[in-house]
């Protein structure tokens, strides 16, 4: 099985979903490296917080779905989680996955998962920085107090409020956060698009994972697609 191409992306950019994880396993090296070799604009990831306040990629709360093992990711400890098998492969930390956005010249998309105090989200920031890397990478949160605690820390940081749907409400705290915007593609129109760019908004959408829906999008003009496939 290969990715899938698009015959036209206009200025759309494409976002590898936790690595290229329609082919590998998500969010493993041997993922984020397949989509370092491929022709995607950024890689997308999620971190964690474990329980002695370390930094672990996985999207999930527990690791039921992925490994024999199951233990709640945030209630257990960075060493433990390192040792736990995700078909055949260890969570990578998020050391490891920035330094392989570096090594391809990927824009590292990495998602806060759970709220976070200020002092964990300041930790984040300077491991990124440390590497090198902050100017190319996006935060993104279904939290929005986790991205006003990064406006905080880095004012002009790219970040991204995640979202189901969307309503004035959010257009509010978009507007006022200076956020841009990633949601849901279902819940994702021209219109919507058009109101957000009038607004100095960026969209990106997930996970988009049909040709028919990604030129669909755009179409409509989206700024980012996040998918497992499409390249």
């Amino acid at each position: 099985m290969n990715t899938i191409k698009l015959k036209y992306y206009g200025n759309t950019k494409m976002i590898a979903h936790r690595g290229l994880s329609g082919l590998y396993v998500e969010n493993t090296l041997g993922a984020f490296k397949a989509a370092g070799k491929s022709g995607y604009y950024g890689i997308e990831s999620d971190v964690h917080v474990t329980l002695d306040g370390k930094f672990i990629i996985f999207h999930d709360n527990t690791t039921k779905r992925l490994s024999p093992i199951k233990v709640n990711v945030e209630k257990t400890n960075y060493a433990v989680l390192r040792l736990i098998p995700v078909k055949f492969h260890r969570m990578p930390n998020l050391t490891e996955y920035i330094t392989c956005c570096k090594e391809y010249g990927k824009i590292a998309v990495l998602e806060l998962k759970n709220p976070m105090s200020k002092e964990n989200i300041r930790d984040i920031v300077r491991e990124i920085e440390d590497a090198g890397y902050l100017e190319s990478t996006v935060f993104i949160s279904f939290s929005s107090q986790n991205l006003m605690y990064i406006r905080e820390i880095k004012p002009n940081q790219n970040v991204q409020f995640l979202t189901d749907d969307f309503n004035a409400e959010v257009l509010d705290l978009l507007i006022n956060n200076r956020f841009d915007l990633d949601i849901n593609f279902t819940s994702l129109s021209a219109e919507i698009i058009k109101k957000c760019h009038n607004n100095g908004i960026k969209v990106n959408c997930w996970t988009v994972n049909e040709p028919a829906d990604a030129e669909r999008l755009i179409e409509y003009g989206v700024d980012y697609i996040t998918t497992n496939i499409i390249e």
